[in-house]
């Protein structure tokens, strides 16, 4: 009996080693399945690479079908809004051109203005040759102001950055700006001529470097999530903000920073400039108001970390937000449309002004790849 109970032992033990192995290998048999799926999805264009490609159709679809629509809803409605503000009457418009993310290359074609904006990745390497490189070309433009804030890839700008614990003496030469403003933290003021009253206009700029970590520790002015440097930073006198990190929710595929956003409510700029998320380059109306409120609260709350696929994809309290985007969305279309109402001219004009072609390395072609904005 006894011998019996130990036969039957071992081949219980023996039975659960089976048991586990063959567990083992169907999961992993799973996960190599699922793996060569997603390679071949991506290879036949049915879903991105990567966070920094913009989503497909499947994409949008898996990950919240109810943002996906709403985000579209959301841009007919903006669209139909029409213009944010106006430039003050009987002054000299300010013409602004907005430039990102050159990575050591020149756009051939560079629209004439009063300011020109630079919001960050002058440079492809970092180095202080790159750079220089950079600011004298800047230099060389006809613009009565040239202001530019680093980014991630110009690590020579950020001494925190490794550059310069592995490149030695050399990186310890000083850029020659020559008339270029580089901000960062800092607020400047610029006077332009105002021809239409023989007198000047001036422009409050704050510009920041500043972007969520996305690299190793020779990128530029990166700070983690949980430590944002964006509250109480920029002044409430602010007229122009330049940073290089987008706003979350805001021509960044969803890569921006919420913080941000809450400094935007804060201060509402009528210019925000910034880059780094090449593929969001673009244009885009901000009315500080219950229908922007309502979309990005269903931005935050969808990106929000707790919330798994299941609960993004039948987010009852999302429809609320989803609902409040096409209520006070319709209700300000039809005070511009039908009660001819005034606008409260209180709104702002985002601007991702990044000029390079996806993630080619390449530069766009055509017109409107230099954004330019009347202020």
């Amino acid at each position: 009996m006894v011998k019996m109970a130990n036969l039957l032992s071992t081949l219980h033990l023996n039975l659960l080693t089976l048991l586990s192995n063959l567990f083992s290998h169907l999961t992993s048999l799973f996960f190599s399945l699922l793996s060569l799926t997603h390679a071949l999805l991506i290879v036949l264009g049915f879903t991105r690479p990567n966070q920094w490609e913009p989503p497909t159709f499947l994409d949008s679809l898996l990950y919240s079908p109810l943002l996906h629509l709403t985000t579209n809803l959301y841009q007919i409605l903006l669209f139909l809004r029409g213009h944010p503000f106006h430039p003050p009457p009987h002054h000299s418009r300010i013409r602004v051109v907005c430039l990102s993310d050159t990575h050591s290359l020149r756009p051939p074609s560079i629209p004439r203005g009063d300011l020109l904006i630079h919001a960050g990745d002058l440079s492809a390497t970092g180095t202080f040759d790159d750079l220089q490189d950079q600011i004298s070309w800047l230099s060389s433009l006809p613009f009565r102001h040239k202001v530019v804030v680093g980014g991630n890839h110009d690590c020579f700008l950020d001494r925190a950055s490794s550059i310069h614990r592995t490149r030695g003496q050399k990186e310890k030469r000083k850029l020659d700006w020559k008339g270029v403003v580089w901000l960062q933290d800092e607020l400047t003021t610029l006077e332009f001529e105002d021809r239409e009253v023989a007198g000047k206009r001036k422009l409050n700029i704050f510009g920041s470097g500043w972007v969520r970590r996305c690299g190793g520790d020779d990128f530029a002015f990166q700070y983690d999530d949980e430590r944002p440097p964006w509250e109480g930073r920029i002044p409430v006198e602010t007229d122009v903000l330049v940073t290089h990190c987008p706003p979350k929710g805001h021509r960044d595929l969803l890569l921006g920073c919420p913080s941000l956003l809450a400094e935007l409510w804060k201060v509402k700029p009528k210019l925000h400039v910034f880059g780094h998320v090449h593929h969001g380059a673009g244009v885009e109306s901000v009315f500080y108001d219950e229908c922007q409120a309502a979309y990005e609260g269903l931005v935050l709350r969808t990106a929000a970390v707790e919330m798994s696929m299941l609960k993004r994809w039948f987010d009852f309290q999302g429809l609320k937000y989803a609902l409040s985007v096409l209520r006070y969305g319709l209700q300000s279309v039809l005070w511009k449309w039908i009660m001819a109402g005034p606008g409260s001219n209180n709104g702002g004009v985002l601007v991702n002004a990044g000029v390079m072609k996806g993630n080619t390395g390449r530069l766009r072609k055509g017109r409107g790849t230099v954004k330019v904005v009347d202020l």
